[in-house]
Formats: C-alpha cells, sequence, structure tokens
C-alpha cells in the first residue's frame, strides 16, 4: 500500500509533498546528505507532518497532485485541522468506487 506524506522544514518554513510505499525510509532519505544537490537537503531536517496512508499507488498519486497543485500551505494545515478534507479527497480520487457502497451496511 501506498501513502502521501507531507514533511515540514523548520528551516526553510516550508511543506513538502511525497508519495511512497515506505515512510519511514523515505523520511530518512529526506534527512540524509548523500544528495547535497537535493531541494530537501537545504530543509534538513524535515519532520512527519501529515499523513494519509493506506492508499492504492494510482489514488496516492493523484492526490499527492491535488495538494501539490492548490500552491498553498493554508490547505496543507487545513488537511490536518479539518479530516472531512481527507475524507472527501479518499472519496474523490477512489480508484474503486465499489468499494463506497461495500462499506455502508445493508438494511434487514
Amino acid at each position: 500500500m501506498f501513502c502521501v506524506y507531507i514533511i515540514f522544514s523548520r528551516k526553510l518554513n516550508r511543506y513538502y509533498v511525497g508519495t511512497t510505499d515506505d515512510f519511514v525510509k523515505r523520511l530518512a532519505e529526506h534527512n540524509d546528505i548523500k544528495h547535497p544537490e537535493s531541494f530537501t537537503s537545504r530543509g534538513i531536517p524535515w519532520e512527519s507532518y501529515l499523513l494519509i496512508d493506506d492508499l492504492h499507488s494510482e489514488q496516492a498519486y493523484q492526490i499527492e497532485e491535488h495538494i501539490k497543485n492548490m500552491h498553498s500551505k493554508k490547505y496543507i494545515q487545513n488537511l490536518k485541522r479539518y479530516p472531512e478534507i481527507i475524507q472527501g479527497l479518499l472519496i474523490w480520487y477512489l480508484k474503486d468506487s465499489s468499494y463506497i457502497y461495500s462499506t455502508i451496511p445493508l438494511s434487514s
């Protein structure tokens, strides 16, 4: 399963949005100085800000792109403040819409 992650650098006062299937490993890579020319190396240390997990790869990449296209720190902060925004994204970018119906209890 994949996740969309948002990390934050106090040094740069910036967020970074990405997708991975191993968040712990990916965060360690962002905080490693093996590639000093990379954008994230300038922001070390990066800390976890928000994680949206248990996603199919296509869903994760679509949500990542959506968040990046918003170009807004406020939007990222609102994702954490208002979890219903994330729920809306999960439904909007759901790969298999039959999942929505399978979670609704059937009436007797």
